[in-house]
């Protein structure tokens, strides 16, 4: 049996990966937040303990069972058990782990973005994994909307960026609308 990682924003998209065996799940106590760092110019996902919260995502083998290639393609992060907190269809004895942003790297820095490619295929993943109503979770279990989203559709700098439809962008537009988001182009 290969362990596994729980994936919550972009992994959800099949599109941006090979990893075949995927499974959904859910995983316990803790939500989803965009957080700023040091090393990175642009916001992204992590999540933090919530008790009260559970978040949908996808489980998938460790390639090779090789946590250490995986853990430096997740630079930035903590591996962390997710030992009882994941539900899924596999095997109980499955070994799973998450990643998180450690805290104390977090940084508060104004011009930190979310861009809207990466944001898209979030979204786009959840929408074919989980439906309207998994979008719809999806946001209500995010925090940060705060921060502005760099709308880099035209030049997407996300580097596994996907073709959204018309339906799916104004999905996307929509719930950005609805939590107030600051759309900005740089």
């Amino acid at each position: 049996m290969h362990p596994c990682f729980f994936g919550y924003g972009s992994l959800v998209n099949r599109a941006t990966h090979n990893y075949v065996e995927a499974s959904r799940a859910q995983l316990g106590g803790w939500r989803r937040r965009w957080v700023h760092t040091q090393d990175r110019g642009i916001a992204f996902l992590s999540v933090v303990p919530d008790s009260e919260t559970t978040i949908d995502g996808l489980i998938a083998e460790v390639p090779n069972a090789d946590w250490l290639a995986l853990d430096e393609r997740e630079y930035g992060y903590a591996r962390i058990s997710s030992k009882g907190a994941v539900k899924h269809p596999r095997d109980p004895a499955t070994v799973i782990s998450h990643y998180s942003v450690p805290k104390e790297t977090w940084v508060d820095i104004q011009n930190h973005r979310i861009p809207l490619s990466y944001l898209d295929v979030v979204v786009q993943g959840y929408l074919r994994e989980f439906g309207a109503a998994g979008v719809s979770n999806f946001f209500a279990t995010t925090d940060g909307w705060e921060t502005p989203v760099l709308n880099d559709r035209a030049a997407p700098t996300y580097p596994r960026k996907q073709i959204l439809s018309a339906q799916e962008t104004a999905l996307v537009d929509q719930h950005l609308a609805l939590r107030g988001c600051t759309i900005v182009t740089d």
